[in-house]
C-alpha cells in the first residue's frame, strides 16, 4: 500500500498539491482545482508522488498534456496511463540562436568554411532545487568528430543572456577546388549538426542538472549562409526502451478554455439590451432573462449574467426583478425559492462571488479549530467506535455546533452590502406576497444565507478556500454533522426534530430545542435584510483576506545592514498588510492598507528571482516573491483591490528596483524620480471581484449564438401572439436577432487574439 498525493503543474512549476491518500492503491482525491492560467507553458502535468516520511518523496509516474491537445479532453473524464518520470526528459523552455556560415582562404590559399554559431538568450527554464544558474554546451558533432565550447555560468536566472559567439572550422573535401556560394555537397551537410545542451551548475555531488537539449543538422544552411530562429528544448536523445511495466492510471476532468475577445465597442448593443433588464416589464421580456430561457442549463446562463451585471453594478436591480416575479408565481410559502430557477441560480452565483471573504471571516477560524482539535463526533450508534462514549460524542459536537452558530449569527455587520440588498428585496417581495405568514420574511432569506451559503461551506470547506484541502474522513464526518444541525437550525421550521430523517439526529437536536435559538436567527436575519444599514466603515472588524508565507527583502530602514531576503508570513485585511517570522507571531511591519500607493509586478532581471512584486509605498517599496506564478498573481490581485479607492494611488511606477544608485528600468539616479511605466490598476471597487465586463459579453454572446435556432422559435412563436404585443416589444426581438446575426458573419474570433 502507498501513500499518495498528486501535484497540478504548469510545466514544471508546481501550483497545486491534493492531499495524501494513505494506505491505498487506488486513491480516490475528489479535488477541484481553478485558476487564471496568468502565463504562456507547452504541457499541463500531473506528477503522482509516494509520501516517504525519512526520505524524499518518490515519483510514481506523471501524465503530460500539450497545451494543443487540452480541448481534445474538455470537460469529459478521461483515463490517462500514467508515464515513466526520467529527469533527462523533464524539460522545458526555448533557445535563441543564429547560425552563419563564412568562406575563409587560409595561409596555404586553401579555401575552407567557418561556422559561427551564436547564443542569444533563453527564456522559460525550469528552477530546480530552488534555483537556477543555468549554462550551454555547444557541440559541431559528426561522424568522425565531436567539438565542444561552454558558454559563461549566469546566476539566479532562468531567463539568461548569453550572446556568446563560437567558431568551428567546417574542412571541405581535398577535391574541392572551385569557389561556390556554400553549396554543401549531399554527403558532407547530412553527415554534421550543431548540438546545443543546457545545463543547470550545481554545488552537489551528484553533478550538474541537465535542463534540455537541441539538434540542428547544418543543412538548414543549403538556402542561405545566415540562420535565426527560437528552438523549444528537447529530452535527451536515449535510446534505452521505457519500462514495460504498468504504473496505474490517473483519471482526471481537465476544463480547458480560451476567450478569444472582440473591443469593447463590438458589444454595446447587446450590452445596453442586459443592463436595462431589470427595468423591463414584464423581466420575463428582457435580454437577460432570455438568456436565461434559451440555455439548457440555467447556471450556463446565471455565471456571466451576474459577473457582467456586478461588474456594471446592475445585479441588485435585476436579481430583485427576476425574485419578485418568482415570488408572485409561487402558491406556497413552504416552498419559496425552492427551485432552480434562474432567480435562484443568480443570487447563488452572488454570494459566491460577493461573498467568500465574507465566508473567511466567519467560518475559517472556527472550520480550522475543529480540523486542528478532531474531537469525536460520532452520533450514530451503528458507527461508534471501541472505545468511544455516544455522550461524550454528544457533547463534543454540541460545542462545535454552538462555536459555529455563533459566529454565524455574530457576523451580520460583515455581510457584503450586495447581499444584504438582495436580501432586502426577497424579504419585502415575500412579505407582500404572504401577508398572513409571518415567518416568510425570515424563511425567504434563510434559504439561500443558511442552505445554499453557510451549509455547502461547512460541508466542503475546501471548496470554498476555507481550508487547504479535503478533510479527512473523521472530520468531514464532523462537519457533515453540523452542517445539518446548522441548516435546520436556519430555517426555523415549526417541527424541527421531525425534519430530521435519522432518529440520533432527531435526538440530538433536542439540545437547540430552546427560544434564544430562533431568537439569535432572526435577529441575524433581520440585520443582513435591512436596507439603509450601517456605515461599514465606523463598525467594520478587520477581515482576513488572505495570509501564506513568501520570501521579502530588507526594506533598508536601518541605516546600517544587508538588504537581504528573508521568508516571513504575511497577512492581509481590510485594514492592513503585515508579516512576521512565523504564524501567530507579534508583527515585524505594519503597512495600513491607505498607505499602499500601487501594487505591481517586479521585473526578474531585478534580482534574478521569479514570481516577484512589488508594495510600493510613500517611502519605499517592499520587494516580495510568491512561491509560484498563481499565489504571485492572486496576491497582486487582492493587494490591489483593497487599496485602489486610495486618494494618493500612483498612476505611473517603475518596473525595476532601485539598486547601486539608479532606477534599472530607467536609469533615473533619484530614488524618488517619478515611475517611468503607466501602472495596471483600475480594477472594480469591490474587493473581492476580479470581472473583465468585455469577457462575460463574449460569453454570452457565444450563448445567444449557440442557442439561436431556440431563440428564433421564441420570436416565431412571439410574433404569433402579435396582437398582445407592443410595437417596442417586437422591435426590442429583432434588435437582439440583428445584433446577433451580424456577429455571425464577422471572421473567426481566433483572427483577433
Amino acid at each position: 500500500m502507498r501513500d499518495c498525493y498528486c501535484t497540478v503543474n504548469l510545466d514544471q512549476e508546481e501550483v497545486f498539491r491534493t492531499k495524501i491518500v494513505e494506505k491505498s492503491l487506488c486513491p480516490f482525491y475528489g479535488e477541484d482545482f481553478y485558476c487564471e492560467i496568468p502565463r504562456s507553458f507547452r504541457h499541463l502535468s500531473f506528477y503522482i508522488f509516494d509520501r516517504d516520511v525519512f526520505r524524499r518523496d518518490s515519483i510514481i509516474g506523471k501524465v503530460a498534456i500539450r497545451k494543443e491537445d487540452l480541448q481534445k479532453y474538455h470537460n469529459r473524464d478521461t483515463w490517462f496511463q500514467l508515464q515513466h518520470v526520467d529527469a533527462d526528459s523533464e524539460v522545458q523552455g526555448k533557445v535563441h540562436l543564429e547560425l552563419r556560415l563564412s568562406e575563409v582562404i587560409t595561409d596555404t590559399g586553401a579555401v575552407c568554411h567557418k561556422l559561427a554559431t551564436r547564443i542569444l538568450e533563453c527564456q522559460g527554464l525550469p528552477i530546480v532545487n530552488g534555483q537556477c544558474d543555468p549554462y550551454a554546451t555547444v557541440t559541431l558533432a559528426g561522424p568522425f568528430r565531436s567539438e565542444a565550447k561552454k558558454t559563461k555560468v549566469k546566476k539566479k536566472t532562468n531567463n539568461p543572456q548569453f550572446d556568446e559567439v563560437f567558431y568551428f572550422e567546417v574542412n571541405r573535401p581535398c577535391s574541392y577546388s572551385k569557389k561556390s556560394h556554400f553549396d554543401f555537397e549531399e554527403e558532407d551537410v547530412d553527415k554534421l549538426e550543431i548540438r546545443v545542451d543546457l545545463w543547470n551548475a550545481s554545488n552537489l555531488k551528484f553533478g550538474d542538472e541537465f535542463l534540455g537539449e537541441l539538434r540542428i543538422p547544418l543543412k538548414v544552411l543549403r538556402q542561405s549562409s545566415c540562420y535565426e530562429a527560437w528552438y523549444f528544448l528537447q529530452p535527451r536523445d536515449n535510446s534505452k526502451s521505457p519500462k514495460p511495466d504498468d504504473l496505474g492510471s490517473l483519471r482526471l476532468n481537465v476544463v480547458y478554455t480560451e476567450d478569444h475577445v472582440f473591443s469593447s465597442d463590438y458589444y454595446s448593443p447587446l450590452r445596453d439590451l442586459l443592463l436595462r433588464s431589470a427595468d423591463v416589464e414584464p423581466v420575463s421580456a428582457s435580454a437577460a432573462h432570455i438568456l436565461g430561457e434559451v440555455c439548457k442549463e440555467k447556471q450556463e446562463a446565471a455565471v456571466p449574467l451576474v459577473r457582467l451585471l456586478l461588474h456594471y453594478g446592475r445585479v441588485v436591480p435585476f436579481v430583485s426583478a427576476i425574485a419578485s416575479a418568482e415570488v408572485r408565481r409561487t402558491q406556497d410559502p413552504n416552498t419559496i425559492f425552492r427551485g432552480n430557477s434562474l432567480a435562484s441560480k443568480c443570487i447563488d452565483e452572488t454570494m459566491k462571488l460577493a461573498g467568500m471573504h465574507y465566508l473567511q471571516v466567519a467560518l475559517k477560524p472556527a472550520i480550522e479549530e475543529i480540523c486542528q482539535s478532531h474531537r469525536p463526533c460520532e452520533i450514530d450508534p451503528v458507527k461508534l467506535k471501541d472505545g468511544e462514549n455516544l455522550e461524550n460524542n454528544m457533547e463534543n459536537l454540541r460545542q462545535y455546533v454552538d462555536r459555529i452558530f455563533t459566529v454565524i449569527t455574530t457576523s451580520g455587520v460583515s455581510c457584503p452590502t450586495v447581499m444584504c440588498d438582495i436580501f432586502f428585496s426577497l424579504r419585502e417581495a415575500a412579505a407582500k406576497r404572504f401577508q398572513d405568514d409571518l415567518d416568510v420574511r425570515y424563511t425567504a432569506v434563510s434559504s439561500f444565507i443558511f442552505l445554499r451559503f453557510f451549509a455547502p461551506a461547512i460541508l466542503s470547506p475546501n471548496l470554498f478556500q476555507l481550508t487547504p484541502h479535503h478533510t479527512d474522513p473523521q472530520t468531514s464526518r464532523t462537519l457533515t454533522l453540523i452542517s445539518k444541525t446548522i441548516q435546520t437550525l436556519g430555517s426555523l421550521s415549526k417541527s424541527k426534530s421531525a425534519s430530521f430523517k435519522e432518529s440520533y439526529m432527531a435526538t440530538f437536536y433536542e439540545f437547540f430545542n430552546e427560544q434564544k435559538y430562533a431568537d439569535a436567527v432572526k435577529n441575524f436575519l433581520d440585520l443582513i435584510s435591512s436596507s439603509g444599514r450601517r456605515d461599514p466603515r465606523s463598525i467594520e472588524q478587520p477581515i482576513l483576506l488572505k495570509e501564506g508565507f513568501m520570501i521579502k527583502r530588507a526594506q533598508g530602514r536601518k541605516r546600517f545592514g544587508m538588504k537581504n531576503f528573508k521568508k516571513r508570513w504575511f497577512r492581509l485585511t481590510n485594514h492592513e498588510f503585515t508579516y512576521q517570522k512565523s504564524k501567530g507571531d507579534q508583527p515585524l511591519c505594519y503597512i495600513p492598507i491607505e498607505n499602499i500607493l500601487a501594487v505591481e509586478r517586479l521585473e526578474e532581471e531585478s534580482f534574478r528571482m521569479k514570481n516577484m512584486f512589488q508594495v510600493i509605498q510613500p517611502e519605499r517599496a517592499l520587494y516580495i516573491q510568491a512561491n509560484n506564478c498563481v499565489e504571485a498573481r492572486d496576491w497582486i490581485d487582492v493587494l490591489t483591490k483593497v487599496s485602489q479607492r486610495n486618494q494618493q494611488r500612483l498612476s505611473v511606477y517603475h518596473p525595476s528596483a532601485y539598486l547601486n544608485g539608479h532606477w534599472l528600468c530607467c536609469r533615473a539616479s533619484s530614488d524618488t524620480a517619478a515611475g517611468c511605466s503607466p501602472c495596471t490598476g483600475g480594477l472594480p471597487a469591490n474587493i473581492q471581484l476580479d470581472i473583465d465586463g468585455d469577457r462575460e459579453m463574449e460569453r454570452i454572446c457565444s450563448l445567444f449564438s449557440s442557442y439561436m435556432g431556440k431563440l428564433e422559435k421564441m420570436q416565431a412563436l412571439a410574433e404569433e401572439r402579435a396582437a398582445c404585443r407592443s410595437p417596442q416589444e417586437k422591435a426590442w426581438g429583432h434588435r437582439v436577432l440583428v445584433h446577433l446575426a451580424v456577429r455571425t458573419q464577422l471572421p473567426s474570433p481566433n483572427c483577433f487574439v
